[in-house]
C-alpha cells in the first residue's frame, strides 16, 4: 500500500481540486493506494478520501497558511506510514505514475525547479520544487526536529519554503527525471508573442503538469490573460481532458 497526500487550506482551492486529482491518481496509477488529503475543511470531498487534520507546526502568524506547512508532512506523529507521494492540488497527472514509487527508492526525489525565462542563461540553481515529492511517511522526522532547532533562522532566510526543503534534504535529494514533470508556464504555453497566436500544448512523455503561480487549471481551459502581455494563453482544451 503506498500513499498519495495533497495538502487543502483556505478558499483558493475549492473541494473539486482535491477531488478531480483523486480521479486522476485513480486513472493513473495502478498500485494499490490511499488518496490522503490534510486539510482544515473536509466538506464537499469523495467518500474515499482520507481526511486528516493538518499536521501541527509552531508558525508565525504571517506564514500559519503559507506552503511552509509541508514541513509538517515529515512528522514522526503523521497518522500514515509508508511510501508517500506529495501532489499539490493545482496540477494535472497525464501518464502512469507508479514510475514515482520506484524511481531512487533510497531518496527523496523531487522537482529540480524550473528557472525563471529571463534567467535561461543563467546556472540552474540546485533548489528542488515541492509540487511533487515522496518520502516515506513516519521515518523523516529528522526533518521536522531540524526545523525546530532552527525555526528563526530558516523563517527569517529562506522564501519560498521549498528552498528550506531543499536544505533539510539535501544529502538524500534527488531529482525526478525531466521529462516526467514539466511546467505548464515553462514548457506548454509557447514564449511571446507566439503565445497571443498558438495554443499551449503538452510535451511528449510528460506524466504530470505542474501549474505554479497562475494560471490554474480552471483557469487554463477557457484561456488566461494576466497583467502582462507575457501572462497569457489561449484556451487549452486538453486540460479539460484530465481535468475531471
Amino acid at each position: 500500500m503506498v500513499n498519495i497526500i495533497t495538502l487543502k487550506w483556505g478558499t483558493r482551492y475549492g473541494p473539486e481540486f482535491v477531488n478531480r486529482l483523486r480521479g486522476a491518481v485513480a486513472r493513473h496509477l495502478r498500485l494499490e493506494h490511499r488518496f490522503v488529503c490534510f486539510t482544515d475543511d473536509p466538506t464537499g470531498l469523495d467518500s474515499g478520501i482520507v481526511t486528516h487534520p493538518i499536521p501541527p507546526l509552531d508558525l508565525p502568524d504571517d506564514k500559519a497558511r503559507t506552503p511552509w506547512r509541508k514541513i509538517g508532512l515529515f512528522s514522526d506523529e503523521l497518522p500514515i506510514r509508508g511510501p508517500s507521494l506529495f501532489l499539490d492540488l493545482d496540477l494535472l497527472v497525464v501518464g502512469s505514475i507508479d514510475c514515482f514509487f520506484t524511481h531512487a527508492p533510497d531518496r527523496i526525489p523531487i522537482i529540480h525547479n524550473w528557472v525563471e525565462a529571463y534567467k535561461v542563461f543563467k546556472r540552474r540553481p540546485e533548489i528542488g520544487n515541492s509540487s511533487v515529492f515522496r518520502w516515506e511517511a513516519g521515518a523523516c522526522g529528522g526533518i521536522v526536529r531540524q526545523y525546530y532547532s532552527e525555526k528563526e533562522w530558516a523563517l527569517k532566510t529562506f522564501w519560498p519554503p521549498q528552498t528550506y526543503l531543499t536544505h533539510c534534504i539535501r544529502d538524500r535529494m534527488v531529482y525526478w527525471p525531466e521529462e516526467w514533470v514539466c511546467s505548464f508556464k515553462r514548457h506548454c504555453i509557447p514564449a511571446f508573442p507566439l503565445n497571443h497566436f498558438l495554443a499551449p500544448k503538452m510535451p511528449e512523455g510528460v506524466r504530470i503538469v505542474v501549474f505554479h503561480g497562475r494560471p490554474d487549471p480552471d483557469e487554463a481551459i477557457m484561456g488566461y490573460r494576466g497583467t502582462k502581455p507575457h501572462h497569457r494563453c489561449l484556451p487549452t482544451p486538453w486540460v479539460a481532458e484530465h481535468w475531471r
